[in-house]
Formats: structure tokens, sequence, C-alpha cells
């Protein structure tokens, strides 16, 4: 991945050229394909379009595609970025006026060998903020898995041939609920860009509760607070680099309590996401960091244990000159993998490990900050619990209202 400054010509005199800078504007944690299913099939003579939701808008854009844990080489035959065409009620459907083609290094086929990361040339392409692109990738030849983002909250299109440039949907035979692939970033050309901030969570952060394209991930409701607060003029990108099941000490395919078998799709440990996933985002100065809940119901980790992953965690980031806000973990009692199954995903002894490390984050002075989420969440007359009105059914994960609470919980003079 690749961080850029000021694209400006030195000596040139202007202000306004000087102040132009790419940063990170939508973000995707990737990761490895499941022995089984789509992103283990990958594409052959297949189109892939996908929606995202940026968070800070520019006037020129760059996409970065990912096979950092492809198993082969991976051909890219052609890809495009457009506007979403409003005027339909298809979510797949391109406005065709603001189609712009992807080159890489002026290529637009081109290849990505295994472990690469390709990043776009610059496209003309004026973006507002809080707006959606249309990224569609046509792969010719068999790709081999592919990396990928299972947790979505967004549909994402898949047809037989090269549709890249298809104005409608129609051809897109295949709609899936989940999934960005080979997808991974985003960035825009910015005037007077203020940096982004990278959050580095989990299911939650992933949103599992919120409602299906409405783009109510509580890091979508952060960057519309930002943009809001600050008029749009120079509002931070927010890149959420979350994963659903994400572990500080352990690796995704690890089982859990309640029969949770592990999956390759939650990821490596959180440290080792760092190198891939935060310090070489476009513009990073700030990480929001709320990890831990998993590890406690998963695996019973101790409190010492979960407060020493954050700390170490807390330590490369600082050491990088970004600043480093964790989060309280959540409220889970109730929670069940198998709904209605009695099972030891909570325990008195695991809540009490849970109210350990919220107290070694309310009361350590290491960190740039803190971010308060257990006293937003929790149920006041059971704060164990969910709070009623915030939880979307399984007791662990929040809905809408719950990911707007926790947009709102975030004191904004912390990450702008």
């Amino acid at each position: 991945m690749v961080s850029t400054g000021s694209t400006a010509a030195p000596g040139d005199g202007s202000d306004f050229n000087r102040s132009r800078e790419w940063v990170g504007t939508w973000a995707a944690a990737v990761t490895g394909a499941e022995p089984t299913g789509s992103a283990r099939n990958g594409f052959n003579n297949q189109t892939v379009r996908m929606i995202v939701h940026v968070s800070v808008g520019g006037e020129k854009v760059r996409v970065r595609l990912s096979h950092v844990f492809g198993e082969a080489t991976a051909t890219i035959g052609h890809a495009t970025v457009a506007k979403p065409n409003t005027a339909t009620p298809e979510l797949n459907d391109i406005d065709p006026a603001t189609l712009r083609d992807l080159t890489f290094n002026g290529r637009q086929s081109t290849t990505m060998l295994r472990g690469q990361e390709l990043l776009s040339d610059p496209v003309n392409l004026r973006v507002a903020d809080l707006s959606d692109l249309v990224v569609t990738v046509y792969f010719p030849v068999p790709s081999g898995p592919v990396s990928w983002h299972a947790t979505s909250q967004q549909n994402s299109f898949a047809g037989a041939g090269d549709l890249s440039t298809a104005a409608t949907g129609a051809g897109f035979t295949t709609t899936r609920t989940c999934c960005w692939y080979a997808l991974s970033g985003v960035d825009v050309l910015r005037h007077r860009p203020d940096g982004s901030i990278v959050v580095v969570g989990d299911s939650l952060g992933d949103a599992n509760g919120s409602t299906l394209n409405a783009n109510k991930r509580w890091p979508d409701l952060l960057a519309k607070r930002l943009v809001e607060a600050r008029h749009g003029n120079d509002a931070p990108g927010v890149l959420n680099a979350s994963l659903s099941g994400n572990r500080l000490n352990h690796e995704g395919p690890e089982p859990g309590a309640g029969g949770f078998p592990g999956f390759v799709q939650l990821g490596t440990n959180a440290g080792a996401r760092l190198n891939e996933d935060v310090f070489p985002q476009t513009g990073v100065r700030t990480v929001l960091f709320d990890l831990g809940i998993n590890d406690i119901w998963m695996t019973g980790d101790s409190a010492d244990a979960i407060i020493d992953a954050i700390r170490k965690v807390g330590t490369q980031v600082k050491e990088r000159g970004l600043r480093f806000i964790p989060a309280t973990l959540g409220p889970f009692e109730g929670f069940a993998v198998t709904p209605g199954a009695p099972a030891g995903e909570w325990t008195p002894e695991k809540e009490a490990t849970r109210n350990a490390v919220n107290q070694f984050l309310r009361t350590t002075h290491e960190f740039d900050g803190l971010i308060d989420f257990d006293a937003v969440l929790r149920d006041p007359a059971a704060p164990s619990k969910l709070r009623a009105e915030f939880d979307f059914g399984d007791h662990i994960h929040p809905n809408d209202a719950g990911n707007q609470a926790m947009a709102d919980a975030i004191p904004l003079r912390l990450v702008s």
C-alpha cells in the first residue's frame, strides 16, 4: 500500500496546489479464503460489482486492489469506477456519464502476483462527501482464491463475461448479501485534508446488527458527524479496518465457546494486522481500537492477557507517531452462538474479565484518550447486558440506533 503526500510542483507558488493531498476515504480489511465458498472459487470470465460508501470526497480517485491472500497470479482484465444511478432502484446500476476506466501504470489489463497489491492510476472523478462509488472488476481467466472482506453489510453482484462497463446491473445474475472481493481501499485527492482515522475493530465495527445496504456502521456515522461538524471542508477520512470475529491473541480458524468453529475470514491476531491494515493507509493519523471481547467470550482469555495485547498494539501505533485511542468493551450477557441454546459464551467469570479490562482502560494514562462504548451500550439496570433499545436481537450486536449512539459517544476533539 502506498501513502502519498502533496502533489504540488515545487515552487509553483500556489497555496491551493500545496494543500492538495491524497487521503484515504474508504478501506476494508481483507483475509484469506475459506476452504470452500465464493472467495475460494474465485472468478473465471466473470465480473464482480461492489459498492462502497466513502467518508470524504475529492476531485480525483484511485482504487486499491489486494491479492495479499491470493494463492496464484490473478489477471485483471478490466476495472472501472463510477457513481451509482440514483434514478433507479437497482443498487448496481451506474451513471454512465461518470464511468471511468481504471488503469495500472497506464495498462487496462494487468496481473496481481500472489501477495501483491495494486494501486490504480488517478482518475478525474469528483466525489462528494458521504457518497457511494461502484467499483467493477473483470477477471478474464481463473483467478484462483481471492482476498476478501466477508462481512460487508452491503450487497455485491457477480455475472458472466466482461460487465465492467455495463450501465445496468441486469447481467449480474448473482447477488450476495456480503463480501468485497480483492477491493481494499479508495483514496481521494482533496483540498486541505486532515488525514485519516483507521478503525480497528470486530463485528461491532463491521456493524453485524445494522441494516443491510444502509451504511449504518458506527464508523460511517462517525464520518458523517465529522463532515457535518467541519462543514465538509477538511474533515478526516474514516477507514474501517474492522473484521468480524477478530481477536487480539488468536487466529481466525481457532475454535471458541458454544461450538464456534472458527473461520479464516476472522483474520489474523490484531497485532499481525497492523502492517497491512493500519500503517500503510494513506494519510493515517489516528487509530481507534475496539478489540478484546472475542478473546473473552470465545477463548476465556484473562484480563492480563487482553490488557497486555492492547498495550503492545498501542506501543506499536504510538511508535509510528500516530494517536492511539482504545474503546471499552461492551456487554454481552445472553449472547449465544446458537440462539436459545445453553452455552458458555457469557459467564460471571468472563464478565469479571470484561470489567477488569474496562477498568484498566478507564484509569490508564498510556494512550491518547478513551471511547467508552460500554457506558453507552450497557443497560443501566443490568450493566452486563446490552440496552434493549440498542439490541439487534442477539444481545451483543447493536442495531442502527446502537451504532448511532456509539458514533455519538466519540468526542470529536479526540479524532479531529
